[in-house]
């Protein structure tokens, strides 16, 4: 990536002309070709720029990008105040916190936050139509199927109720029960949970990551 801090005026062709006039701004070249063009305010958003695929032509004092449009983004240095050239490697993209492995991770790790007395099975519960996040049993030895969601929704509802059709066709396991866990549970889905005999419990992913589990909110 270069970045260069310079007094500039920037002149953009294409669908339509636009001026910027002389100041000191960010002129951003990636590794990709992209080209943008920022002032000291306005968050992220650039004042102007050209995206990958263009063509740089430096000359200099006025650098030309051009792109397969043929739409130009000219920009004339008028003074380089820094100059700054860096290779940042490959990126392994955004890591989410908080995803729905790392809360199962977490539960798996303490069923008991769900509900007392809940022992695991297995995590990712294998089935003809998908793996169930956790199998679990509870203090009178009952199969409790778990669905864990970042955001409980109807169709998260749905998914506990075809895998619990799923463990029934094996008589070997008794009765089955479901719990749907979420961070936060829509008021649909509770409703659906309650009407097809599900438990929903709704956990603080924080408190989860610290062990307070006298904390969390069982309902």
């Amino acid at each position: 990536m270069r970045l260069v801090i310079a007094r500039c005026s920037v002149d953009y062709s294409g669908r339509l002309d636009a001026h910027l006039p002389e100041a000191t701004r960010l002129i951003m070249v990636k590794a990709d070709g992209c080209v943008a063009i920022h002032a000291d305010g306005g968050a992220y958003k650039p004042l102007n720029w050209m995206n990958a695929p263009n063509t740089l032509v430096d000359n200099g004092d006025q650098w030309v990008v051009t792109n397969p449009k043929q739409e130009t983004l000219t920009i004339t240095l008028h003074e380089v105040l820094s100059d700054v050239s860096e290779e940042l490697g490959d990126d392994p993209g955004l890591q989410k916190d908080g995803v729905e492995a790392h809360l199962q991770e977490l539960l798996a790790a303490s069923p008991h936050a769900i509900e007392v007395g809940l022992t695991l099975v297995r995590r990712e519960y294998p089935t003809a139509i998908g793996p169930i996040d956790l199998v679990c049993r509870d203090e009178s030895d009952t199969v409790v199927a778990v669905e864990v969601k970042r955001r409980g929704e109807i169709d998260g509802v749905e998914q506990l109720t075809r895998y619990i059709e799923r463990l029934k066709l094996d008589s070997s396991l008794g009765d089955i029960r479901g719990v749907f866990v979420a961070q936060v549970v829509k008021p649909q889905a509770k409703v659906l949970a309650e009407s097809r005999g599900f438990r929903w419990v709704e956990v603080d992913y924080d408190e989860l990551r610290g062990m307070k589990p006298d904390e969390l909110r069982l309902f």
